[in-house]
């Protein structure tokens, strides 16, 4: 067996454009180390991608309303995230978490899961503007650029954790046994 049949088999097939990308990106030899690593950490790269157009969404709209047009950053912030959480369920549920669920009740329980759990980060990222910017005075940006990292991670955690986790299958064993 050749190398090249042998890098052919170790891949999937691609099942979307950003496996047709990173085998177009990787087929230069010098961009070949990246393949391994999107293969191994696919979920992880494809939500950093998306956490990134998601933070950008949050922070530029938010710097738009509080240092462009005088809104109060809570309301502002509130603004904010639910365009930030309208791009992050789409594009979670389309390219990152694969596992897709059927049927509208599904669907819209999955929505609200998925609502419920940035809902609840909304509600840590406030009281930390509350608390650092009009209690501490610290400068309203910086505040909104840590409160956004730490919010991200608990989205990755409450969204692989509790919202587009992957269902057990419950086997009956008197079943198979007989």
């Amino acid at each position: 067996m050749s190398d090249n049949e042998l890098k052919i088999r170790m891949y999937p097939k691609p099942r979307d454009m950003f496996d047709r990308f990173v085998n177009w990106f990787t087929k230069y030899r010098a961009l070949a180390w990246f393949k391994p690593m999107y293969y191994a950490a696919k979920e992880f790269w494809l939500y950093a991608l998306f956490g990134l157009g998601t933070i950008i969404i949050s922070i530029l709209s938010y710097r738009i309303m509080t240092e462009n047009m005088g809104m109060p950053i809570l309301i502002a912030n509130a603004i904010s995230w639910v365009g930030a959480t309208i791009f992050a369920f789409l594009t979670n549920r389309t390219w990152v978490f694969t596992n897709h669920v059927k049927g509208v009740r599904a669907f819209i329980a999955q929505l609200i899961g998925f609502s419920g759990g940035r809902f609840i980060t909304l509600i840590f990222e406030e009281w930390m503007l509350l608390y650092f910017v009009d209690v501490k005075s610290f400068p309203n940006m910086p505040v909104k650029y840590v409160a956004q990292v730490l919010v991200i991670i608990i989205n990755y955690l409450i969204s692989k954790l509790l919202v587009f986790r992957k269902k057990s299958v419950k086997v009956d064993h008197d079943v198979l046994e007989s």
